[in-house]
């Protein structure tokens, strides 16, 4: 009977899709939900909504809940790490400030400046739950939701021996929007994607033997198709890959579209295809609504459909459980697996599932432009999980030295000076060695 830990969640809609996928997937038949959070309001809703869903399953799960995780995790199988440490209070320091030196995000909450420094607010945390999960369910597999991916990955790798694999869904989304442009059943294309989280690259793409890449550049002329994804379709016309992350966040990654106000008016479009301060704008308000969605569902007003969803985490437990192998996307440890991207950091390829846990696949080499594109990611997160490990400051602030659009944007001393603020404005959510 497995037990699933979810620390993190009170933000209860994620939880509800998670708890949703488990009580629709075969071989999950019964078990314990584990749930924690530090808002009790909301731990609260988290709960109640997962008693509802166990109820319309008919299933035989219980639920266990407390805001201290210490109570609820022991002896857990799965533990699912969703939290958000202080994003309400700093979401907009994390655009405002940057976007007073130019740096202008989308997104900003895995890389640049609002990424870096969520991960130093949230970094050290994680490496409480990685501590207490050692002692309490030292043989559970640990499975990442939380932005930043790679940072939190990283960290936890090279702090725990735990078990850890990061979960996205930019791959199979992407996978399902590319079946869509070129008007190809999802079924009947073949492909291989490999790189780091938001940053990997779909290096070939066929259907029975036949290359789709120039499909796809035709389909690219098409107007209609082009504005639903501009800058992902301008990356592959000039580096020659679809990468899986969408355009706005993804414009964040590289120093091409957004270091000028005239390439964000022409590339950049409203939403998340590149709105600037579209995350910090919007974040907030979409917290209460996602609230206002649980309870709806708990006072009958909207109706309760269990259906499993893209979230690999469900079929994870279902291969461990039930030995029924399957493939999953996976950002983990890069031993051997990318050949041109540093060992040891963490990468996303495809990963076999069984009852064995997670077993990586050995990808290869990427296009030399494509790699070169990740390596300097890496870099920062190898300096961002250096300066949480060993409490080093400076490299937090070499870390921001090297994001790409952030250098394409300031000169070192205006990084330093950018660094310096962010700090003194979120100096009560961060740890003392930062300031």
């Amino acid at each position: 009977m497995p037990k699933v830990a979810i620390i993190g969640a009170g933000s209860a809609v994620f939880a509800y899709e998670i708890i949703t996928d488990v009580l629709c997937t075969p071989g999950l038949e019964t078990g314990v939900f584990a749930l924690v959070d530090i808002d009790a309001e909301r731990l609260e809703l988290a709960h109640r909504i997962a008693e509802k869903a166990i109820a319309v399953s008919g299933r035989n799960w219980r639920v266990e809940a407390s805001t201290n995780r210490v109570d609820v995790m022991a002896d857990s199988d799965y533990l699912v790490n969703t939290i958000e440490v202080a994003g309400l209070a700093n979401v907009r320091h994390d655009f405002d400030i940057p976007m007073k030196y130019g740096v202008n995000q989308c997104i900003g909450d895995t890389i640049g400046p609002g990424g870096i420094f969520k991960a130093l607010r949230t970094l050290p945390a994680w490496l409480d739950i990685l501590r207490d999960t050692e002692r309490l369910a030292p043989n559970a597999l640990v499975m990442n939701y939380t932005n930043p991916m790679s940072l939190t990955c990283l960290t936890g790798i090279r702090a725990s021996s735990l078990p850890i694999v990061g979960l996205c869904h930019s791959i199979q989304h992407t996978a399902e929007q590319l079946a869509d442009y070129i008007n190809v059943p999802l079924d009947e294309i073949y492909f291989r994607a490999a790189g780091i989280n938001h940053l990997s690259w779909f290096v070939e793409l066929t259907r029975g033997g036949e290359d789709l890449y120039p499909l796809l550049r035709q389909r690219a002329k098409d107007p209609a198709i082009y504005e639903q994804d501009p800058i992902r379709f301008e990356m592959m016309l000039h580096m020659g890959a679809f990468v899986t992350e969408g355009s706005g966040h993804f414009s964040e990654y590289i120093p091409y579209f957004r270091k000028r106000p005239d390439l964000v008016e022409k590339y950049a479009r409203a939403g998340y295809l590149g709105e600037t301060g579209f995350y910090a704008n919007n974040w907030p308000t979409w917290r209460r609504e996602a609230d206002d969605e649980i309870r709806r569902l708990l006072s009958g007003e909207v109706e309760m459909e269990l259906q499993r969803g893209p979230e690999y985490a469900s079929y994870i437990m279902q291969a461990i459980e039930t030995n029924t192998p399957t493939v999953i996307y996976g950002n983990v440890e890069n031993t051997g697996l990318i050949t041109n991207l540093a060992q040891n950091s963490v990468v996303e390829v495809a990963c076999l599932v069984d009852r064995n846990g997670i077993q990586p696949t050995h990808f290869g080499a990427l296009p030399t432009q494509l790699a070169a594109l990740d390596a300097t990611h890496i870099a920062v997160h190898d300096l961002v999980a250096t300066a949480v490990l060993e409490q080093n400051r400076e490299a937090a602030v070499y870390a921001l030295m090297l994001d790409p659009l952030t250098a394409a944007v300031c000169s070192p001393a205006e990084i330093r000076a950018m660094f310096d603020e962010m700090v003194e404005v979120q100096t009560p959510y961060l740890p003392e060695w930062v300031y």
